[in-house]
Formats: structure tokens, sequence, C-alpha cells
């Protein structure tokens, strides 16, 4: 029976994956980096500067003009 390519692959990573041991707990490890990058460091770090400076509607006019301000 022919199979389509993308069948094929999520077969060979669903195997590998379900024959891992120390892989999983990597995977773990990951993906609680990528959580702590993507959310907590960009809510104590990277505060919504935008809506903080801008009138509501006019966030499009406040980055052109600080654009052409700051060059």
């Amino acid at each position: 029976m022919k199979e389509g390519l993308a069948r094929r692959v999520f077969n060979l990573y669903y195997d590998g994956f379900r024959s891992m041991t120390v892989g999983k707990t990597l995977w773990l490890v990951i993906l609680v980096k990528l959580f702590i990058i993507f959310v907590v460091l960009k809510l104590f770090f990277f505060p919504d500067f935008l809506s903080s400076h801008a009138e509501e509607g006019q966030e499009a006019d406040f980055v052109a003009n600080e654009l052409i301000e700051r060059r």
C-alpha cells in the first residue's frame, strides 16, 4: 500500500518518539525552556509599550512619527 510522504514522515517521528526513554525528558526540558522564553520573559521584560504611549486607534500614526523623528 502506497502512503503519502506526510504520513511516512509522521510515522517515522511517531515511532522514534515512542521508543525513546531519555529523549522524552529532553523534549520536556526544551518545552519548559520555550515556555519560559516566550511567556515569562515577555511578561516581565517586554511590556506593551505601544498601548501605554499611543491612543486607541492611533498606533500606526505613533509608530510612523517615531520612525520619522528618530532618523
